[in-house]
């Protein structure tokens, strides 16, 4: 599969992974978290914290600030507020009943009180 080059696309795609989905929400709580302390929230190694916070700083989602030997991350403000926007550009349709939206109609039970 192509990855994608759409800045949205992959805002979107590196939250649909549980354990980058854990990291940002770790960071939400915390602020700034050093890259070691990540594994005890996400239950996965540091090798694989890593791959995980490489995805989401190539997505723009958080920033990476080495101090001596370790590198802390934050969650970048203007990601939160493109994820905001996406969001809010999507809206619920009208309502239709259920068979509409399967595409197959019911039929009507006889002697049905309405």
């Amino acid at each position: 599969m192509k990855r994608s080059t759409d800045p949205d696309v992959r805002l979107l795609q590196a939250t649909a992974d549980p354990t980058r989905l854990s990291i940002l929400r770790e960071l939400s709580v915390e602020g700034e978290v050093c890259a070691c302390d990540f594994s005890d929230c996400c239950g996965v190694g540091q090798p694989t914290v890593s791959h995980h916070l490489r995805v989401l700083r190539e997505a723009g989602w958080v920033t990476a600030e080495r101090r001596g030997t370790w590198i802390w991350y934050a969650i970048r403000p203007e990601a939160v507020a493109r994820f905001r926007d996406l969001a809010g550009e999507l809206a619920a349709g009208p309502a239709r009943p259920a068979a509409a939206l399967s595409g197959v109609a019911r039929p009507l039970t006889a002697g049905r009180a309405e």
